[in-house]
């Protein structure tokens, strides 16, 4: 009762400071509350940044991240010309182009990195630009296997950078709120949590263009493969490298990763101590070696931002429902479903909202009186003008970068959340529960 209580309270001061606010929609919606952001940007001098990697991630990224004040594109890299073609025309050919990365961390004209690289590259260019004095904004998950994430921490620490993992609904409204609404108590005692997103398009999943007349030279195949398995020119594993577990972490590093951010910051959580997979290749039977459906178990252990509680989440590229998404919070007195834009709210009704003495029934011989009760369900919504979480993300990076302040992924975060993902990967394959240690951020042998 207590966490309700002290809920209640927070609730009905916040209302009384903003009940004329014109965050309040009318009586028609009355359960209905736009989420604000109040991230204001007015800088005059610019960051300069490059991308490495400008695919279809690093584009996107690249156009985000230029978006927000004060930030200026200097130069790309990427192994494929093509891509950089794709840059010139976007941004023009004043830029420095290059596909060696090392040319572009050596210019001391850039001060950060995008880099939207494949996984099995995130830890080595991390390192290096790290090193080379420049902040880096690195693609989830921040590494590809278990045993790289100190190496950049290690980096991030020794060269004191800032270095922001892109998994961008970290710094969302709705994640935002869910973490306000956890700290106040809203849902009582978490005890357990789910998440599901579902990934389909209409060539199919991961199934990305891969262009007919692609030779080894022209991708710089030898290259590519020059910190995993030498193997002959194969343009499908170069195009379609997630479909493949040397280049890839599959649908949980790809999708799992975000749950587990969101999740990890609303619950100030370090991450689980047992993880247990299952699933299998049920639809996409194209030589891809990762699951398209995909379910994960894992055990959080109590400390001191929550209690113990169980965790399940699933992916599914089998079917159409590309978009849905969402991660739930479930207490004992009521539970929270977050997206990056919404959060729902719903109260257990066996919980009153506080100790009315008016509702005794000896004062009332008749019956027990009737609550004024709170909605059974409120919805914060974000305002419609809202310019999202890929840009509140790159707002957080570039005011790290700028300030040297924490940003909301570091490398540390952005480990323990890539941690579990590549561990239900490893469970599944070798059909084993995984011991982690989320403290330590090691292996439990």
């Amino acid at each position: 009762m207590k966490s309700r209580r002290k809920f209640i309270k927070k609730i009905s001061i916040g209302a009384a400071a903003t009940i004329s606010a014109p965050s309040i929609l009318s009586s028609k919606n009355a359960h209905q509350t736009y989420l604000k952001s109040d991230k204001k940007v007015s800088w005059n001098d610019h960051i300069q940044i490059a991308v490495i990697g400008p695919g279809g991630m690093g584009m996107a990224d690249t156009t985000t991240a230029l978006s927000v004040p004060g930030v200026k594109l200097v130069g790309a890299c990427d192994l494929y010309e093509p891509r950089l073609n794709n840059v010139r025309k976007k941004w023009g050919e004043d830029l420095f182009f290059t596909r060696d990365y090392r040319e572009l961390l050596a210019r001391e004209d850039i001060d950060a990195v995008i880099i939207a690289t494949p996984d099995f590259w995130h830890k080595e260019l991390s390192v290096a630009a790290l090193r080379s004095g420049k902040a880096v904004y690195v693609e989830k998950p921040m590494v590809h296997h278990i045993d790289e994430g100190h190496a950049v921490i290690n980096a991030q620490k020794e060269t004191g950078k800032t270095l922001q993992v892109g998994s961008q609904g970290m710094s969302s409204l709705g994640n935002e709120k869910a973490k306000k609404l956890f700290e106040a108590g809203a849902i009582g005692t978490l005890n357990y949590a789910e998440g599901f997103w579902a990934r389909n398009s209409p060539g199919g999943a991961w199934q990305y263009w891969v262009p007919k007349d692609c030779s080894p030279e022209e991708v710089m195949w030898e290259h590519w493969l020059s910190n995993t398995t030498k193997r002959d020119f194969d343009p499908l594993r170069f195009f379609r490298w997630r479909n493949y577990r040397e280049y890839g972490t599959g649908v949980s590093g790809d999708l799992f990763v975000h749950l587990f951010s969101s999740l990890h910051y609303i619950t100030s959580s370090k991450g689980p101590e047992k993880i247990m997979a299952t699933g299998g290749l049920r639809h996409w039977k194209d030589g891809r070696e990762v699951p398209d459906v995909l379910m994960g178990m894992f055990d959080y252990p109590q400390s001191q931002s929550h209690p113990a509680f169980n965790l399940s989440l699933r992916v599914n590229f089998v079917d159409g429902t590309s978009g849905s998404t969402f991660l739930r919070l479930v207490g004992s007195e009521g539970a929270m479903d977050v997206t990056w834009n919404d959060v729902y709210l719903k109260q257990n009704k066996s919980y009153p909202a506080f100790d009315d003495p008016l509702s005794k029934t000896e004062k009332y011989p008749f019956g027990k009186r009737k609550d004024i009760r709170p909605p059974e369900e409120i919805h914060y919504k974000a305002e419609e003008d809202y310019k999202g979480a890929h840009y509140d993300h790159f707002v957080n990076f570039f005011t790290g970068v700028r300030n040297g302040e924490m940003v909301n992924e570091d490398a540390v975060f952005g480990y323990r959340a890539a941690a579990p993902a590549i561990l239900c990967n490893d469970s599944y394959f070798d059909e084993k529960v995984i011991r982690w240690n989320p403290e330590d951020m090691k292996l439990v042998k």
